[in-house]
C-alpha cells in the first residue's frame, strides 16, 4: 500500500542568503537518491507580498513524496529536518523556519488559509490552529513563522500556474559576480519568448538576482518543457552545482482581489479597481509620482515609483477625469502601489487661445480689457474671449505595465492576461 506525505517548508532565508528553493531542492535530490519518489514539480507559492515579516521573495515550498509504507516517514522526516536545520539562516533574528509533515487530503479549509495568506494577513497562531485541526505534525524552528508558507504552499489551489526553474551555483561562488554569457541569454529570449518571459529588460538580465543567495539565475515560463529549453539555451560560465523545476503562482494575479468600491480597500490588501483620477499626477524628490483615484466611495492615493521606470511617463499623462483600472496593493503608508493600469476613458483636455480674425490670423491681446486686436489686417475684437481648443493627448486606451526589473513575483504580466 503507498503511502502518501505532503512537505512544506518556509522562512530559511534572509537577507544575507540562502534560499528556501535551494534546501527544498537539496532535500529532494537526497530524498530522491534514498529512492523515494517525489510526485510531479515541487511547488513554489508566493505570499503576501506586504507581509510584515517577509522572507525575501516571501516564498515557501512543498512537495508530495510516495513511500512504500509508513515505516519509511521517520526517515523522510529526519533527512528533511536535519537540512533544513543545517543550512537556514539560523543567525538571523528574522529567519524563523517552519516545517510541516501532513497525510491526509487537500481539504477546502486548508486551500481557504492559502488564499488568505496570499491576500491578507495571517498570524502564527491560526496556522497552529489549522494544523492541529487538520492533522498536521508541526515542526518550528525559533519562532516558527515558517509554518504560515508551509500549510499554504500545500493548500494553494493552481488553476493558473506557471513554471520556474532554477538553476544554484557551487557554494564558493556565493556572494561573488554572477557570470553568466549574457548574449547566449539573448538568444534564449528570442527562441523561447513568450513561452518563457521576463528574461531581459533592456540590457538588464532579469533571470540574474542581485542577491548573495545561492541561485544563479531562475528563468520563467509556462510549461516545464519550455524552462527546461531555455535552461539548456543559456551558458554559464561558471559550474552549476543543480537545478530544479518548480510549479508556482508566480504571475498569475493570486493576490489581487477584484472590488467595487475604493472604501473596501484594507492595508496590506491588493486589488483590482476601477476609478476616476482626481487630480494631475505629482512628481516629488527621488522620481516617484503620485495622484488620487476617486470613486463614489472614496479616494486612495496611488504611487508609481521610481524603481518602475518608464511606465512612470504613463502615470504622469494622466489627467483629472481619466477613467482607469488600477492593479496594486496597499502598502504601510495606505498608498496604492500600482502594478499595472488599464486606460479605459480619456478625459478631454483643452487649452485657452486668442480667437482667430476674419482674416484667418489670431489675434493678439489688445491690452488688459480692451478685447483683441489681428497683427496682420488690424481689426478689433471688443467684447471677445479666448476659446477652448482640444488637446491631442499622447496616451492610448488599454493596459502598461511595469517593466521586469519592477515586477512583483505575483504580477500578471500583459503577456499573460488571456491565461
Amino acid at each position: 500500500m503507498m503511502y502518501e506525505m505532503y512537505i512544506g517548508i518556509d522562512d530559511t532565508d534572509s537577507p544575507e542568503g540562502m534560499c528556501t528553493t535551494y534546501i527544498s531542492s537539496v532535500i529532494i535530490d537526497q530524498l530522491k537518491y534514498c529512492g523515494y519518489d517525489i510526485e510531479g514539480y515541487p511547488r513554489l507559492i508566493r505570499l503576501n507580498p506586504f507581509a510584515r515579516f517577509k522572507t525575501r521573495g516571501n516564498g515557501a515550498v512543498s512537495f508530495k513524496i510516495i513511500l512504500d509504507s509508513p515505516s519509511q516517514v521517520e526517515n523522510v522526516k529526519k533527512i528533511v529536518l536535519d537540512k533544513v536545520k543545517n543550512l537556514s539562516m539560523m543567525e538571523n533574528e528574522n529567519t524563523n523556519p517552519g516545517v510541516i509533515f501532513y497525510h491526509g487530503e487537500i481539504v477546502p479549509e486548508l486551500k481557504y488559509f492559502a488564499l488568505r495568506a496570499i491576500r491578507s494577513i495571517i498570524t502564527i497562531k491560526e496556522a497552529l490552529d489549522l494544523a492541529h485541526d487538520i492533522g498536521a505534525e508541526i515542526h518550528q524552528f525559533k519562532k516558527g513563522r515558517g509554518i504560515i508558507g508551509s500549510l499554504a504552499a500545500m493548500g494553494c489551489p493552481l488553476e493558473d500556474s506557471t513554471f520556474e526553474l532554477l538553476a544554484y551555483r557551487m557554494r564558493d561562488n556565493y556572494g561573488t559576480k554572477r557570470q553568466i554569457d549574457s548574449d547566449s541569454v539573448v538568444k534564449m529570449n528570442e527562441k523561447t519568448y513568450p513561452q518563457t518571459f521576463d528574461n531581459l529588460d533592456g540590457g538588464y538580465m532579469a533571470i540574474e538576482p542581485h542577491t548573495p543567495c545561492p541561485i544563479l539565475y531562475g528563468i520563467r515560463g509556462e510549461s516545464s518543457e519550455a524552462v527546461l529549453e531555455a535552461h539548456n539555451l543559456v551558458k554559464s560560465l561558471e559550474p552549476i552545482e543543480r537545478y530544479c523545476i518548480f510549479e508556482t503562482n508566480q504571475h498569475t494575479d493570486m493576490h489581487i482581489q477584484k472590488i467595487e468600491k475604493i472604501q473596501e480597500m484594507e492595508q496590506f490588501g491588493c486589488y483590482q479597481i476601477q476609478g476616476k483620477v482626481k487630480d494631475e499626477p505629482r512628481v516629488i524628490e527621488g522620481g516617484h509620482i503620485f495622484f488620487y483615484l476617486e470613486d463614489d466611495s472614496g479616494e486612495v492615493e496611488c504611487a508609481a515609483y521610481e524603481p518602475t521606470k518608464e511606465f512612470r511617463n504613463v502615470v504622469k499623462q494622466l489627467r483629472p477625469g481619466d477613467e482607469v483600472v488600477l492593479y496594486g496593493g496597499i502598502g504601510t503608508h495606505q498608498t496604492l502601489n500600482i502594478e499595472k493600469i488599464e486606460i479605459k476613458k480619456l478625459e478631454p483636455q483643452y487649452e485657452e487661445k486668442n480667437p482667430i480674425c476674419d482674416c484667418g490670423k489670431r489675434m493678439k491681446s489688445a491690452g488688459a480689457g480692451k478685447g483683441f486686436k489681428c497683427p496682420k489686417c488690424g481689426s478689433l475684437l471688443r467684447d471677445g474671449s479666448k476659446v477652448l481648443s482640444p488637446l491631442e493627448r499622447d496616451l492610448e486606451l488599454g493596459f502598461y505595465e511595469v517593466p521586469p526589473s519592477a515586477r512583483r513575483h505575483l504580477s500578471k504580466q500583459l503577456v499573460r492576461m488571456d491565461k
